[in-house]
């Protein structure tokens, strides 16, 4: 890299940010740019910061690393260390090309060996490091990855859901009611939008207003003129309109 490493921390824990920038100053060529506690304000305002290198979080609500560093202008994209509390993200963040990854909470000595990493890795814009970090984002473009859990807000309080608790989605005008662990929840995004982040082996759309989750259909039971109900292991009884009838009942073939 150049005689100054210019990074960027991302991380929603504030403590986090605090422990690593603690680390980083003991690096005479390491230079703190700035801190974001979110993916959309990173994404936001790291174009405009030049950065060579970004300490990326794995887990932030909303927007997590992974998502983050999809939405990155990849004119100039800056060499990632991907953060965690989880080991078992450290082979998601080689398998899309991180230079290193970091676990929490973080060791001085690790720290040291990550800039020491850095370093020998070469300047971020030299052409080889530039091409690794734009095949990384196009792998992330690729890559079907699917929410495991929603950040809700109500009345200024985030709820999170995992999406393994959802029994089934409703649409409510711009809204999506959801149903989860015998709570109702009110989420601000509409019902396509959500399909889209859903992972379709585990979620099935069984009317245009309704997403439900396919580990809590009991009995698929016929209608009049080619609909159906789906009856769910609690009793809930949900529309099958007859333009998803087939998917649904392919799904349970034996």
């Amino acid at each position: 890299m150049a005689a100054r490493i210019r990074c960027v921390i991302v991380d929603d824990e504030r403590l986090a940010r605090k422990r690593l920038r603690q680390l980083l100053r003991d690096e005479p060529d390491v230079q703190v740019l700035q801190e974001f506690a979110d993916g959309p304000s990173a994404v936001a305002g790291i174009p405009r910061l030049a950065a060579d290198l970004l300490f990326l979080d794995v887990q932030m609500p909303e927007m997590d690393g992974f998502e983050t560093l999809r939405a990155l202008d990849r004119d100039r994209p800056p060499a990632v260390v991907f953060c965690t509390a989880y080991d078992q993200y450290a082979i998601k963040a080689f398998d899309v090309h991180a230079i290193d990854y970091l676990l929490k909470p973080f060791d001085d000595d690790r720290v040291r060996q990550t800039i020491a990493r850095v370093r020998a890795h070469g300047s971020a814009d030299a052409p080889a490091l530039r091409e690794q970090m734009s095949r990384l984002i196009e792998r992330l473009e690729r890559r079907e990855t699917y929410l495991e859990r929603l950040a809700i807000r109500t009345d200024g309080t985030i709820v999170f859901v995992r999406t393994a608790d959802i029994d089934y989605a409703e649409a409510a005008g711009n809204y999506v009611r959801l149903r989860a662990a015998r709570t109702t929840h009110l989420m601000h995004e509409t019902l396509t939008n959500l399909a889209e982040r859903l992972d379709p082996s585990r979620f099935l759309r069984i009317h245009r207003s309704t997403i439900v989750n396919v580990d809590r259909i009991a009995a698929i039971q016929p209608m009049f003129h080619g609909d159906a109900v789906a009856v769910l292991r609690d009793g809930t009884r949900l529309p099958v309109s007859r333009t998803y009838r087939a998917a649904v009942e392919k799904l349970f073939e034996t």
